[in-house]
């Protein structure tokens, strides 16, 4: 499968339609329908989560998302612009994404987002970069894909 590149404008309006565009590309990548519901429901967490904090910190960047599939595996990477922890009290670093699926997480919006998401997807990484934080997320998929 090729990889598909989306961004959109950090507004939540945008949030449904990235849902709908990774829902249809995962199908066709050979996603279990049975599946769909906690790609989009996770993905849509991960764009909010997103949305959020370019509203806060850079209105103007947009979000990204990266498609794509291989090896029985549909992958879905949201990024955000948001530089992660500095020396200078920047913004605190991405947790581990195995603390959130045991319960071990901080309190608050964010992390209970991201304590679904790892609920929600098969394989979870959370990277914070001074370039901000990247959430990957993957999926197994029954079939090669068709796009």
């Amino acid at each position: 499968m090729s990889t598909v590149e989306l961004s959109f404008s950090a507004l939540p309006v945008h949030v449904r339609t990235a849902r709908l565009i990774v829902t249809a590309v995962a199908r066709r990548s050979g996603v279990a329908e049975t599946l769909l519901d906690e790609v989009r429901l996770a993905v849509g967490e991960a764009c909010s989560r997103a949305v959020e904090a370019h509203q806060r910190h850079c209105p103007d960047e947009p979000v990204r998302l990266e498609l794509s599939g291989a090896d029985r595996r549909f992958e879905v990477t949201v990024s955000d612009t948001v530089p992660g922890e500095d020396e200078a009290g920047g913004l605190p670093k991405a947790p581990d994404a195995e603390e959130f699926e045991y319960g071990l997480g901080g309190e608050g919006t964010a992390e209970l987002g991201l304590a679904v998401i790892a609920g929600l997807a098969d394989d979870v990484e959370i990277a914070s970069t001074p370039k901000g934080v990247q959430i990957r997320m993957s999926w197994p998929a029954e079939a090669e894909a068709t796009i």
